[in-house]
Parts: structure tokens; C-alpha cells; sequence
């Protein structure tokens, strides 16, 4: 893969995204996403197939659509692939299949995770799902390593700005970086917090994948314990206005992302937001 055809590919993400679980999103929502203006539609959650990546597919013209992730332990890699190439055959270049390992506490066969994810890979690899139309969920710098060598990059979930910027260190350049980050349309920090503080602790602050992370960051047990102390929260979920929030945002871009996957927490249909937040940067 010539450093052209990476450009090329990260481009294709366009500089903010949406994120939301598989399912989360209708066909109007995922229509209105593409025309404010977002690159890409995320879908998160451990699916055993790609069904809802089609449904999204179907519904809109172009926007670039990704999974964040598929679960190595409960798929076949295999079965993923063949998913795959009939989705690239009925939309060309608009598919893109994030992978990663999930965390311990969720799988009992959980023991070799960098070792699992290099063999789930291998067998991508021989399905010929090409290189440049996968990526990695990636916190440490092991798999941000294998990231950026196995793949056109890494989908870090649940990280602040401060991990971005040590990410790319990492990575180095022309390699894909696409964090997630939560918001909140609130410009009450407790009533914002109040929203954002329950998804971040339950289950995240219990899986030492993602404590771990956040340890190396520089947050203590203090700040993890008790459902995240104020300023970990507020690294983890924007909030405000639209304005503040897109400036939130956007500090992930000037750390050395090329696109951030943005969640909106609190709202059953958070079209009306991602309006105002796209508006607020034009």
C-alpha cells in the first residue's frame, strides 16, 4: 500500500464522524447524518454479523460507514470476510471493518489477546480483505503498533485528548487515527456530568483495558473510583454549548488525529445536535 492510496483512504473519513451502537441509528438518521456533512457513520457495539452495517449502507449515498468494532472472539473470521467482500461488491469503497479484542472481563476465552488479534489478521489476510479496509481498536502501543503495520490504522474508544497525542508519537504519520469522544449538548456542567458520567463508569471504569489506559494517561484510582472524578469526566465527555464542544472536539485534530468519531450521549435522536456541533465549526 503506497503512501497515495493511505491518503486516499483516510481522506475518505472526512474530518468528523458519528458513533452509535448497532441498531442505534434509523434510516432518517442516518440520511440526515450524511447530509449535515459528517465523513463517516460508526457502529459500535460486538456484532456476529455485518446485517447492520448493510441497513445503513442501503439507507444513504455515500458516507463512509465503519464498525467500531466487530469482537474477534464471537465472529469467524472467515464468515466476517466473505460479509465483507459481498458488502464491497454492492458498495464499492464505502466499507471499512474495524476489529479488535474487546476486553477481558466480557470473554472467558480472553487470554492472548495481541496473539488473537494477529491470527484473526492472518485469516483476513488469506480471505483477501485488503490491508487498507480494515483497522484496529487500539489503546497501548503494542496494538497501536500492529495497527499501523496490519492495517490502514486505529479506532481508539474512550480516550482523551492527552492519549491522541501519544497515539501518534506511536503510530508516526500517514497512518489512520480515529478516536471516539462523547459529548453532551449541556451548558450545565453538573446537569452534563450527570448525563455523562453513568455510560463512562458502567462498564468502562470497571475493565482494566480501559483503566489501565487511562492510568498511563496520568489518572489516579482516585479518579477512576466512584464513578470518575470530575476532571476524568470531563476529558472523556465534552460538554457546553455547541461552540465549546466542537472546540473539545477538534483539540483531538491538532493532537495528531485525522478524524474523531463523535457519540452524543442523552438524546434519543441526536440529529438536532450534530447539527448544531458541525454549524459551530463553519
Amino acid at each position: 500500500m503506497t503512501d497515495s492510496d493511505k491518503t486516499a483512504h483516510i481522506e475518505r473519513f472526512g474530518r468528523h464522524g458519528v458513533w452509535g451502537w448497532f441498531g442505534r441509528f434509523s434510516a432518517d438518521e442516518v440520511r440526515e447524518i450524511e447530509r449535515l456533512g459528517y465523513g463517516t457513520i460508526w457502529l459500535g457495539g460486538s456484532p456476529t454479523d455485518l446485517r447492520p452495517v448493510r441497513k445503513v449502507l442501503e439507507a444513504t449515498e455515500n458516507i463512509t460507514v465503519a464498525t467500531g468494532i466487530v469482537n474477534i472472539w464471537n465472529t469467524d473470521p472467515r464468515a466476517i470476510a466473505g460479509e465483507f467482500h459481498e458488502l464491497e461488491q454492492d458498495f464499492p469503497g464505502r466499507f471499512y471493518l474495524g476489529v479488535g479484542a474487546g476486553h477481558p472481563e466480557a470473554t472467558a476465552e480472553y487470554t492472548t489477546p495481541f496473539e488473537a488479534v494477529g491470527n484473526y489478521l492472518d485469516a483476513l489476510d488469506d480471505a483477501r480483505v485488503p490491508v487498507n479496509r480494515r483497522l484496529l481498536a487500539a489503546l497501548g502501543p503494542r496494538m497501536l503498533r500492529c495497527s499501523a503495520e496490519r492495517s490502514l490504522g486505529a479506532h481508539p474508544y474512550l480516550v482523551p485528548v492527552a492519549h491522541t497525542a501519544e497515539a501518534r508519537k506511536v503510530l508516526g504519520e500517514g497512518v489512520l487515527l480515529a478516536p471516539e469522544h462523547k459529548v453532551v449538548l449541556d451548558t450545565d456542567p453538573a446537569a452534563a456530568r450527570a448525563v455523562g458520567r453513568p455510560p463512562v463508569d458502567d462498564p468502562y471504569l470497571h475493565l482494566r483495558n480501559y483503566t489501565s489506559n487511562l492510568k498511563r494517561l496520568g489518572y489516579s484510582d482516585t479518579d477512576i473510583a466512584d464513578g470518575g472524578s470530575d476532571r476524568l469526566i470531563d476529558a472523556l465527555v465534552a460538554h457546553g454549548d455547541a461552540a465549546r464542544i466542537r472546540a473539545q472536539v477538534d483539540e483531538h485534530l491538532a493532537a495528531g488525529a485525522d478524524h474523531v468519531a463523535i457519540q452524543v450521549l442523552g438524546s434519543n435522536s441526536p440529529t438536532e445536535q450534530l447539527a448544531a456541533i458541525i454549524a459551530a465549526g463553519s
